[in-house]
């Protein structure tokens, strides 16, 4: 089961306040609009979004068919694949990709622990 690159995504109250934190980190923008409250940085390897307003909790966040530069791999597990993969591991979802589409898609799942998990597929 190939997972995609890996970021965590943060649900920030102020999305100009954390750019400046995580840039005394290290981090620089890679992507995203800040004006639409969405931004992807990255120190490296270590990716990190920052969505203000756009979700509840921080979320572990992983896009099948990328690699960690957002660079689309040859070959990749398609979203709609690991959907059906993890329904019959007997996995609940919080959310689900439509599985009579092809192309970009997401789903959620959580943890044992309640830790929101995105599958976000953009090709």
């Amino acid at each position: 089961m190939q997972l995609g690159a890996f970021s965590v995504s943060l649900n920030v109250k102020d999305i100009h306040t954390s750019k400046a934190f995580y840039e005394k980190l290290g981090f620089e923008s890679f992507g995203g609009d800040i004006d639409q409250h969405w931004l992807i940085m990255r120190n490296g390897q270590t990716i990190i979004g920052l969505f203000q307003g756009l979700f509840e909790k921080n979320l572990l966040t992983f896009n099948p068919g990328w690699d960690q530069n957002a660079q689309n791999l040859d070959a990749f597990t398609d979203i709609r694949e690991l959907q059906r993969k993890l329904k019959m591991d007997s996995v609940m979802f919080s959310s689900e990709a439509d599985e009579t589409t092809q192309g970009p898609a997401s789903f959620i799942i959580e943890d044992p622990d309640g830790n929101p998990i995105l599958f976000d597929q953009h090709r």
